[in-house]
Order: C-alpha cells, then structure tokens, then sequence
C-alpha cells in the first residue's frame, strides 16, 4: 500500500468531535491487516501524538510501516463534518510527501501488489512521486486504484482528469464511487465513464452507488452488486472496507499478485482471463458480494473501522 495515513477528526450534529486513525489507504492497509493478509504502507507520519496514535492503530491490526514512514514533521488531519443522514464532508490540514527512506525501501524490497489512490495521487509534491514508483513497480506488482477524490485539495476536474486517467490505464483493478466520476466528467453518467474504463485497461472497475450497493463493469459488460441493508453509524471507511474486502479474496483466489503462489505477470493474466467473458464467473460475483457487505458493516460502526477475519460479518 502506498499512502496517506492522518487522523479523521469527526464532528456530527448530535454527538461531541472525536478523533480516528484514518486516510483512504491506511484505511485499506487496515482492513487487509485485519483480514490476516501480510500489509506493509508507504507514507508520511509524523513524530507527533496523532503519528503515534495512527501508527499503534495500524500496527496492532498487522500493519507495518515501510521504513522512512516516520518523520520529523506534523501528522496530516482530515476534519469530517457528518450530516443527519452519517455522509461525510472532509477540509484537510495535509502535506503529502514520501521521505526518500521510503522511494529507497520500495526499490529494494518490491511489494507484490500495490494499492494506492486518494490525496496520494493527487496532491503533489508526492503524487508525482507514487505516479513513478507505479510505473516502476508495474511489470513486477499487480496495481489496484481508488481516485477517492477530493476536490478541496485539488485543481478542476479538467486538471485532474488527465493524472487520473493514466491511473487507470496502468491498474488492473479500479474502485470509485459515483460521486468522483460525477465530479471528474460532469458532463458524462458515471456508468458510462465506468464502462469506458473497463475498455482502457483494468480488468475490473467497480462503481460504488452508497446505499444502491454497487455495479461491476468489465470490458464484456457489467453486473449489479446488491445493496446491504444496515442502520448507518457514518459512512466513513466504507468505500476502503470494499477495497479492502475486494483485493482480499482476489489475493486468495490468485488474481492479484502476492495470493497463492501468484507473480504479477500469472495474477495478471488470471484475471484478464476470468474477465473474459460476457458473465462474471462465480469466484468474481462472491467477491463483489462480499465486499458489498464488508462495507455495510463498517457503516454500521463508528470511524473507519473495519471487521476482523475472526468476526462472523460475511
């Protein structure tokens, strides 16, 4: 995992402010960890009281920090401002850079499978540092991506859209909600974007629709994820739960690089392979259902707060 880790500072209409470890990546790296998978996160922390809670959080869900994760500088915030329905509005306080400790412990230790996206895509100086590690890392790792956008920190959506695009056409598995393709193209239905994805490279997109579950595209078509119904705490972590939940059981089904005995060139075909096709076979459609409900289950708890393996969520 490549990524921002902070702290998400909540503020709802009836409840006191409260602060969690957060941060789309982290967030992922968190639920990987928690569903035993080996995690390791590239990011920027800081010696500070907000760098050693996020640090704990995500060590004591299996999570370890790439070297040169730790600096001398402050932890990032993410200030979530909840509505009566738990949807969340973020403002940052963030400065987002790898430490070159950590561009040299990637190039010596080459993860598998990355994950990345979100505001380490997008914010530079450091998202133009992910942008190389990637295309590095490509022809030895399998990618996911989630733009996980936000636009308070960015440029316009004609700015962006260019960065984000060539995002997806190196990854092999993308994630985003509606309301980033709403943002990025708001000229054109976010299906239709999702759809042209799909022909542009990855073997999967996936569209996220909030509370109308979610809907698979591949370049042979696409497939409807059914919504989960839950009593919503927040929203928060729930787009990273999918994430999360997604790149696990195609890790245990060998479709990603670093499952069972799967190098990134093996992985990759497999999943091409099992896209190849105008209906998704079985292993995909689980997976898709799992992560539906992986999500929903964070919903109904505070925070990004994902479930654990041992946990009967599935």
């Amino acid at each position: 995992m490549i990524g921002e880790a902070l702290v998400d500072i909540i503020a709802g209409p009836d409840s006191p402010q409260r602060s969690h470890p957060g941060g789309s990546p982290a967030n992922v790296a968190l639920g990987l960890g928690r569903l035993d998978h080996p995690v390791r996160l590239a990011t920027r922390l800081g010696r500070d009281h907000f760098g050693s809670q996020v640090q704990k959080h995500l060590e004591d869900s299996g999570v370890d920090l790439t070297p040169g994760s730790v600096i001398d500088a402050p932890t990032s915030t993410a200030t979530a401002v909840l509505d009566s329905a738990g949807a969340a509005n973020y403002t940052f306080d963030i400065t987002w850079a790898l430490s070159k400790g950590v561009e040299e412990a990637l190039r010596d230790g080459p993860p598998a499978h990355v994950h990345t996206g979100s505001i380490a895509t997008a914010l530079s100086p450091g998202a133009d540092q992910v942008f190389n590690i990637l295309h590095a890392l490509r022809s030895s790792a399998t990618l996911s991506y989630d733009p996980n956008l936000r636009p308070a920190l960015l440029r316009t959506a004609e700015q962006e859209r260019e960065r984000v695009e060539q995002l997806v056409a190196i990854s092999d598995v993308v994630k985003a909600s509606e309301e980033d393709l709403a943002w990025l193209h708001p000229g054109e239905a976010p299906d239709k974007t999702a759809a042209r994805w799909a022909g542009n490279g990855p073997s999967l997109v996936v569209l996220t629709l909030g509370a109308n579950g979610a809907r698979a595209w591949w370049r042979h078509g696409c497939q409807d994820i059914a919504p989960v119904t839950v009593q919503v705490k927040d929203t928060v972590g729930a787009g990273d739960a999918f994430m999360a939940g997604l790149t696990s059981r195609l890790l245990h089904a060998g479709l990603l690089a670093g499952g069972p005995g799967a190098e990134a060139a093996t992985a990759r075909a497999a999943l091409r392979a099992a896209t190849d096709t105008d209906r998704l076979p079985p292993v995909l459609s689980d997976a898709l259902a799992v992560s539906a409900r992986m999500a929903a289950f964070t919903c109904a708890r505070e925070g990004a707060d994902p479930p654990t393996a041992a946990k009967q969520w599935t």
